[in-house]
């Protein structure tokens, strides 16, 4: 796969300290959502030991216009280049890259299990489905501290409320800290939350993308509910 050179086009506060970057997308640049890239700056006015180099999920579908990925903003060199650079400025691009995909056969429902900012795949998922009208059921469990911290919800709530096949269930773990209202559920994400809004927990192919101590505690959980591990897709966002 060819390295591109993309330029940065805009970025946005997409939650409480989460922002959203949009690069211009090569015309050869094709990719299934779910995959990632890997964003090198070029010549950057300040590094650290963490290097240059990051890996995001491409939130974007490949349908939208530009590349967008999303992702917290840690005091790291790599960020506050990339928060502070001039619109315009150049990076380097390597992917697409990964095969956390969505399943090809509709009849089996798919379940996502987002934590934080393992969000970004399934917008890109959930955007495609619904855009070229597949006809996989789907069900996102997302679970964040408050709704302050919960990059892309309202959209996402909003394609929930239009499509019947598209369930959006928001989770809060840390209402006491919010000064918004919220009267969706609650607490973490368990087998019981889970049954109520997926009839047949052995039916979905399931798909878990977040921190690692809450893709382990998922993937522990549907295991313990005896889910069969083939049917259970995962992936890390770690140091975020």
């Amino acid at each position: 796969m060819p390295a591109h050179t993309v330029k940065l086009l805009r970025r946005q506060e997409v939650a409480e300290g989460t922002m959203s970057f949009y690069f211009d997308k090569p015309p050869d640049f094709e990719f299934k959502p779910g995959q990632y890239l890997d964003c090198s700056l070029i010549d950057p006015p300040e590094t650290d030991d963490e290097g240059n180099i990051r890996s995001f999920s491409i939130a974007s579908a490949p349908a939208e216009g530009n590349l967008m990925v999303a992702t917290r903003m840690r005091d790291t060199a790599f960020k506050r280049v990339l928060k502070r650079m001039p619109l315009g400025s150049q990076l380097k691009i390597d992917g697409p890259l990964g095969s956390f995909t969505l399943h090809g056969n509709a009849s089996r429902p798919a379940v996502f299990l987002a934590g934080g900012i393992g969000i970004t795949p399934f917008r890109s998922m959930i955007v495609k489905a619904i855009r070229e009208r597949l006809a996989h059921h789907i069900a996102l469990f997302y679970l964040n501290r408050r709704p302050e911290d919960s990059a892309f919800l309202q959209e996402l709530q909003q394609i929930g409320s239009e499509n019947q096949n598209c369930q959006i269930i928001g989770i809060m773990t840390k209402m006491e800290k919010s000064k918004r209202p919220w009267n969706g559920e609650t607490g973490l994400i368990d087998k019981a939350m889970i049954a109520r809004f997926v009839p047949n927990l052995a039916a979905p192919i399931y798909y878990i993308a977040g921190p690692p101590a809450m893709v382990t505690a998922m993937k522990e959980t549907l295991i313990a509910a005896r889910m069969n591990e083939d049917d259970i897709r995962s992936e890390d966002f770690a140091g975020y």
